[in-house]
């Protein structure tokens, strides 16, 4: 092991830390990953260079989805961790392995139960719509509807376990192996490199969206398109178990989003599109069927001229996405604008009136007769009416979906579907259930792999740790 990124352990003179298990990356993942081994008896080092907590977990919606909950089921919906594998295996064409996503969904149900119950992360089952590719109603999402209020329990739950120690402002710089086996992990902190010594180690920092190099290389459709995820997410974790000989997956695979607004850099809820709104380009024209999915949308968007479109819509539509945060900092930015006609809305964006008229008048005859429109969209029965909304937006890369192969424990595995001794990972560093390209990214895929990862690595290795005791 001649690699920079891996030190071998007779090199290490001193270890400054001791732990049962070294977290690298205080995310969603890492934090559950903390907390599940935590509550088993495992004593965690919790590491992150990050101090501001502005990972992806942080930045997203919060939605975690699990078929086959109590909560589901108080709401009357009837449906098993198999069906929601199924349709993850349906988006993506069936490309991503079978079993991991099995493993998954059928753990995701007893993830929401104990994120509710332990941690006492505040969630409830959102049944105002259904987000695309989605057959029912299977996101749990804190009452706040913010990755930001996700991410500030679980930190609140982190500080509360005895068993957990954290460590932030700490750069990891690699893994400390002996003949291939895993030993610790070497930390910058301040201008010295220390070293921690731990029996396992959980690898959950993000992926690569945030390294151009590496975006141009694995996913050069989006090379130059805004990057909207956590700025940490620069692959190092990627990188160190490929130097220890890990096989990778999916490295094009990725979430993108269409709909970050332009001006004012905020999300904008996709509720907009899926329950009526639609998107024009600078030509006041459809594009695409924008119900496909904001992640291979987002494809398209950043196909049209300057990546610019516009998303209209209206009273109903607008009422509805005020129950989302993000959609209510858009409306208190000023970039959602009004108009009674669609001339005038017209003159708010530059678009040309006659043809954004056209446009609007041939989704709403679609709907109306209930056929699909020009762009192949599924009706909704329901025309756009003024006075008319809209927004003006841009398509981001939110994050990777691509990263080290690991089983249905979360070990790390070799080519050959070994696993490297003592190493795990989930959330970016994973490679995840989303297939090649954007198009298989299901709705939620992100932090089912995030969070979904980090649970089954704290326990495994936290139960490891106790058989190598006995």
């Amino acid at each position: 092991m001649t690699d920079a990124l891996i030190i071998p352990a007779e090199a290490v003179r001193s270890w400054e830390y001791e732990a049962d298990v070294a977290v690298v990356g205080a995310g969603g993942c890492g934090m559950v990953a903390a907390l599940s081994a935590a509550e088993l008896g495992a004593q965690v080092l919790l590491i992150d260079r990050d101090r501001k907590g502005a990972c992806n977990t942080a930045r997203s919606g919060g939605m975690i989805p699990a078929g086959g909950t109590r909560f589901q089921r108080a709401a009357g919906i009837a449906e098993s961790p198999e069906d929601f594998a199924l349709e993850i295996l349906a988006k993506n064409g069936g490309q991503s392995p079978r079993d991991l996503a099995f493993a998954l969904c059928r753990r995701a149900p007893e993830l929401v139960h104990w994120l509710v119950d332990r941690p006492r992360v505040r969630l409830e089952l959102v049944t105002d719509f259904k987000y695309p590719g989605h057959t029912e109603y299977r996101m749990h999402a804190p009452l706040e509807r913010t990755g930001a209020a996700l991410f500030a329990m679980l930190r609140d739950a982190v500080h509360r376990e005895a068993n957990i120690q954290v460590a932030l402002g700490a750069n990891g710089q690699g893994l400390v192996a002996d003949r291939g086996a895993v030993g610790g992990v070497s930390v910058e902190s301040g201008a010295a490199v220390e070293f921690v010594r731990a029996r396992k180690v959980i690898l959950a920092l993000n992926g690569f969206g945030g390294n151009p190099p590496l975006v141009a290389q694995h996913i050069p459709e989006m090379a130059g398109v805004l990057y909207f995820g956590g700025e940490e997410s620069t692959g190092e974790g990627i990188r160190w178990g490929q130097a220890l000989g890990a096989a990778t997956a999916f490295m094009d695979a990725y979430q993108a989003h269409a709909s970050v607004a332009q001006p004012g850099g905020t999300l904008v809820s996709y509720a907009v599109i899926m329950q009526g709104g639609i998107q024009v380009n600078r030509l006041g024209r459809r594009f695409a069927d924008e119900t496909l999915g904001y992640s291979e949308h987002a494809v398209a968007l950043a196909r049209q001229p300057h990546r610019i479109a516009v998303e209209v819509f209206d009273q109903p539509i607008y009422d509805q996405a005020l129950q989302f945060p993000d959609f209510r900092a858009c409306v208190e930015q000023g970039v959602v604008k009004r108009a009674t006609t669609v001339a005038r809305l017209a003159g708010l964006f530059g678009l040309p009136a006659a043809e954004l008229a056209r446009t609007v008048e041939s989704y709403n005859a679609a709907n109306r007769t209930l056929a699909p429109d020009e762009v192949g969209r599924r009706p909704s029965g329901r025309p756009l009416s003024p006075p008319l909304y809209a927004v003006q937006v841009t398509a981001a890369l939110i994050h990777t979906q691509g990263g080290l192969v690991v089983n249905q424990h979360a070990q790390v595995v070799t080519p050959d579907g070994s696993p490297i001794p003592n190493l795990y990972a989930g959330g970016g560093v994973a490679a995840g259930i989303s297939g090649h390209g954007p198009a298989g990214y299901l709705s939620g895929n992100g932090l089912l792999t995030a969070l979904g990862y980090g649970r089954i690595a704290g326990e495994h290795c936290a139960r490891a740790l106790a058989r190598e005791r006995s």
